[in-house]
Order: structure tokens, then C-alpha cells, then sequence
């Protein structure tokens, strides 16, 4: 059983330095989707076939890079609390670069792929697949 305490649980609260800035970013990456799309983001593995087709949509619309750019880093955030929370990852950054790594050792780049997935060639929700498969 988790704690909570002042809004966050002890889990979060022991998290390695590395965690704080994805993981604010993924919490305000849930409450836009809340708060503008109307959209629930439950940190659940089912919940990234919603962020891959919202990315998406966005793509679609043509919408510039430099406009977007900050959404899709806290997007692939969430994608990265997604994997820590389901393949037990801990959050690792270096020079300002974030990753996750998994119990087995491997480094993943949820933000970047958030990043592909604007570009059209990428996935979330089978980045998380691939991690919790490898966790």
C-alpha cells in the first residue's frame, strides 16, 4: 500500500532526482489533455493509443514543430511514467536528456519517440510494448 502525503506518494517522493522534470511534465501533460481535450490520461498502457492519435491528429493538422514542441515532450513523458510505473523503469538523465531504463538494463527514449511519432514514424504505445516486454 502507498502512502500519500502532501499530493504525492512515497513512491514518488523516493524517485531519483533524475525523475522530477519528466515527471512534472507528464502531470501537465495529463491535465491539458483533461483541461483541452476533454481526454483522460490514466498512466495505463491503453491510454498511449490515445496519445499516439493525438500526436497524430496533430501532425495532420500541419501544425509547425516549434508550436508543438513542448506538448510533445510532455506527451512522451507520460509515455515515459507509463513504462516506469508499468515495467518497474527508473528515470535517467544526462546533459539535459531524459530516459527510462528497465529492469533488464535498457535505455529508452519516450520523449524522442513522442518526437518520431509527430515525424510519422513512430509509436508510444509499442515503445511501451517493447519495454515492459524487455522489463
Amino acid at each position: 500500500m502507498t502512502t500519500v502525503t502532501s499530493g504525492l506518494t512515497t513512491q514518488q517522493e523516493n524517485r531519483p532526482q533524475a525523475a522530477t522534470k519528466p515527471v512534472r511534465w507528464a502531470a501537465d501533460a495529463v491535465a491539458t489533455m483533461r483541461e483541452g481535450a476533454r481526454l483522460r490520461l490514466d498512466y495505463s498502457a491503453q491510454s498511449l493509443w490515445r496519445v499516439d492519435r493525438v500526436i497524430d491528429g496533430i501532425r495532420r493538422e500541419g501544425a509547425p514543430y516549434a508550436a508543438v514542441e513542448t506538448a510533445l515532450r510532455g506527451l512522451g513523458a507520460y509515455a515515459g511514467e507509463v513504462i516506469v510505473r508499468q515495467a518497474g523503469g527508473e528515470w535517467w538523465a544526462t546533459g539535459g536528456d531524459h530516459w527510462v531504463r528497465t529492469p533488464d538494463g535498457r535505455l529508452w527514449d519516450p520523449i524522442d519517440e513522442a518526437r518520431r511519432c509527430f515525424a510519422g514514424d513512430g509509436s508510444l504505445r509499442l515503445l511501451c510494448r517493447d519495454a515492459a516486454a524487455a522489463g
